[in-house]
């Protein structure tokens, strides 16, 4: 039989024994068996360990000191049915025993039992778990789909793949490096993963790295006590401190000073963290979710940026392409943009002609999301009309077969969007064949 441990690393096991020989015991069973195991002697410190989706399952004694095994098994399913647990009994517990699985508990174990029988109960209560948490997290992400494409909109592949990603590791602890231009959207990916975590509830902390003096970004992360410097009239907490149990989002964080990047990376390893001015260690749980729109490896190679911190946030990478690079999603964006600039300023929604959209969807957009956010609202308030001239970016480097198929692309889009996705219509507007067509939005990974 294949170990658990390699089918589902995640997921551990938790047993609650007062005897220290028997604990030991049970651990080295389920260690021997690949199963990562941990013990503790007592139903209240078990408490603070299992929480809502617990990546586990629970293994307690019915006789405990204070709270005891039923109790425990009580308090632990009322906050998640789903959640396994195993009781181990003795000779004149039969009772109890009934009453646990009444309760609903996984099984129960009757003692002496052998390290087979324990182990071979683990994998079965393993394998449910697994399957429980695997839908859970299928239905999160079904739920949270239509939340995600009404935030990061378009449908260009670039796009369903980094909405693709976000779903993917939302939910997880794991830090995240955003790497994107200027304007791209980065604040609004890192909000997203926030908001579709189980950390939702907790604090959400943005700090621009490069908006702050050197001198005063120490005390912003990580606070200070009264008395810590010059001013320092009382005690104050930090961002990380303050994001515990949420998401600390840093930006810019390649303009972080050397000596801060330190300090962070030891906030990422050991999750702890001093104010100035005192010694005192105080733990951290948050998620830091760090942007940039360097290239922080050239900037390690180079020494400007710890190449250590760089190897710990970039866990997960999400890429966010420039919105040159995903035109067909313009006319979308754009219609998104003047509703809300329409909805805000108390106007009418202008009419936008054929000559304006391409005109659009030919300017390279220097800055991006926000640049067309920008035109949107001109366009809305009737300032301005040639958005697509002026463009102080350098043209991109394009064979001519690029720069037709670029075009092609935007315009097929552009068309598809005008008639709602009816193949027909649009292949009557862009006088070519339906099934030409046809193969044209496969070519592209556009969608009708």
């Amino acid at each position: 039989m294949t170990p658990i441990s390699s089918q589902t690393p995640d997921l551990k096991v938790l047993i609650v024994e007062d005897d220290p020989n028997v604990r030991l015991g049970c651990e080295q069973a389920i260690q021997l068996a690949g199963i990562p195991v941990d013990g503790v002697a007592s139903a209240e410190a078990a408490i603070p360990v299992i929480g809502q989706d617990f990546p586990g399952i629970l293994i307690t004694d019915m006789r405990l000191p204070g709270m005891n095994g039923l109790e425990l098994l009580k308090k632990v399913v009322l906050n998640d049915p789903a959640l396994p647990v195993i009781m181990i009994t003795g000779h004149g517990d039969v009772s109890l025993a009934v009453e646990a699985m009444r309760a609903g508990a996984y099984d129960f174990i009757p003692k002496p039992f052998s390290p087979e029988h324990l182990v071979e109960v683990v994998r079965r209560a393993l394998e449910k778990r697994s399957l429980t948490l695997e839908v859970e997290s299928l239905r999160r992400r079904l739920a949270h789909r239509d939340a995600i494409e009404a935030r990061l909109i378009g449908r260009s592949p670039q796009i369903e793949k980094v909405r693709r990603l976000l779903l993917d590791v939302a939910n997880t602890a794991v830090d995240v490096l955003i790497l994107g231009e200027t304007g791209s959207g980065k604040e609004m990916v890192a909000r997203c993963l926030h908001d579709l975590s189980s950390r939702h509830a907790a604090n959400y902390v943005a700090l621009n790295c490069g908006g702050l003096p050197d001198n005063l970004i120490d005390s912003e992360l990580f606070g200070h006590e009264a008395g810590a410097f010059t001013g320092a009239q009382k005690r104050r907490i930090g961002k990380i401190e303050h994001a515990n149990g949420g998401t600390l989002f840093l930006d810019e964080v390649e303009s972080m000073p050397m000596a801060v990047q330190i300090k962070l990376l030891r906030v990422l390893q050991e999750r702890v963290i001093e104010r100035l001015g005192s010694n005192q260690l105080i733990p951290v749980a948050c998620r830091v979710v760090a942007a940039t729109k360097e290239n922080l490896k050239d900037l390690s190679d180079k020494q400007r940026f710890r190449a250590d911190l760089y190897y710990r946030l970039n866990v997960v990478t999400i890429d966010l392409p420039a919105l040159r690079d995903r035109r067909e999603d313009i006319p979308l964006l754009l219609e998104h943009f003047m509703l809300h600039a329409a909805q805000q300023h108390g106007r009418p929604l202008p009419e936008v002609s054929r000559e304006q959209l391409q005109q659009l969807m030919a300017h390279d957009w220097p800055g991006n999301v926000r640049e067309l956010r920008n035109a949107a609202e001109c366009l809305v308030l009737g300032l301005r009309r040639d958005f697509g001239k002026g463009s102080t970016a350098e043209p991109r480097e394009l064979s001519l077969a690029e720069a037709v198929e670029d075009f092609e692309r935007s315009l097929i889009a552009a068309e598809l969007r005008r008639q709602n996705g009816n193949l027909a219509r649009s292949s009557e507007a862009l006088r070519i064949p339906k099934t030409t067509l046809h193969d044209k939005i496969r070519k592209y990974g556009l969608q009708a």
